[in-house]
């Protein structure tokens, strides 16, 4: 057993947040002594990493609380997560030092901001919330997949492709023409039929997604051709405003 006073060394989480978190429900000592300190076991330890876990994510407490209290929490999944980030992390951080370097050593040459764009690590730690969420969205996605096979992911992910091909095909028409309006229609529908109910709202956050940069645009453009993303983002936008 560990006192609150040495679990706040080990993990560097101030005493005054560990009462909180006892408070809130969210890491509840194992154990009181006599005199009412509170006392932690391994297992009150390991709760710990998974919530130091998930603030690496940036998800809220209550959030966290609902998700390592779930019958269905995947501690490994979760891990896989926590070094796909840390590595993406590393990557960002080491490109501004690199930038820092160049400044030091040779001063402002030329302008550049690439540097600071965070699109791959926000993309990644917004499809890990998305992943762990307990959104309607989610769980009717859940739901529909249950039962594929990979063989019918991998079928449904080719369609799914085809129709970012489809708008690649289309890019010297304008945004706002009847067929390219018609083909984002058709994109919201194999969302929802695939995947879960794509209102507007949600196809909007997807278009500024898809020319976000990372791994969407790079895929979306690979299929229609480069553009494609920034092409779709703008039909969108459009169909979502009428």
């Amino acid at each position: 057993m560990r006192t609150v006073n040495e679990v706040s060394k080990l993990t560097g989480v101030s005493i005054r947040t560990l009462q909180y978190y006892d408070k809130i429900g969210l890491l509840r000592p194992t154990e009181y002594t006599e005199s009412g300190y509170r006392l932690y076991d391994e297992k009150a330890l390991e709760k710990m990493q998974q919530i130091l876990l998930f603030r690496e994510l940036e998800f809220p407490l209550k959030d966290i609380k609902d998700i390592i209290n779930r019958s269905d929490f995947d501690k490994k999944k979760a891990l896989e997560q926590q070094i796909e980030l840390l590595k993406l992390k590393k990557e960002h951080i080491e490109n501004l030092l690199n930038l820092c370097r160049d400044l030091q050593m040779k001063g402002v040459k030329k302008l550049d901001f690439t540097a600071f764009d965070s699109s791959k690590l926000d993309e990644y730690s917004r499809k890990a919330k998305e992943q762990w969420g307990s959104t309607p969205a989610y769980q009717e996605y859940e739901e529909k997949s249950k039962n594929r096979t990979k063989a019918d992911e991998k079928e449904i992910m080719k369609e799914f492709m085809k129709v970012f091909e489809e708008f690649g095909a289309m890019k010297e028409k304008e945004p706002a023409s009847e067929e390219v309006q018609s083909q984002v229609k058709k994109l919201q529908g194999f969302i929802t039929a695939h995947y879960y109910q794509c209102t507007d709202e949600i196809l909007s956050g997807l278009g500024k997604m898809y020319a976000g940069g990372g791994e969407f645009t790079e895929n979306i453009d690979k299929m229609g051709g480069e553009g494609t993303a920034e092409f779709v983002s703008q039909a969108i936008e459009i169909y979502c405003k009428q």
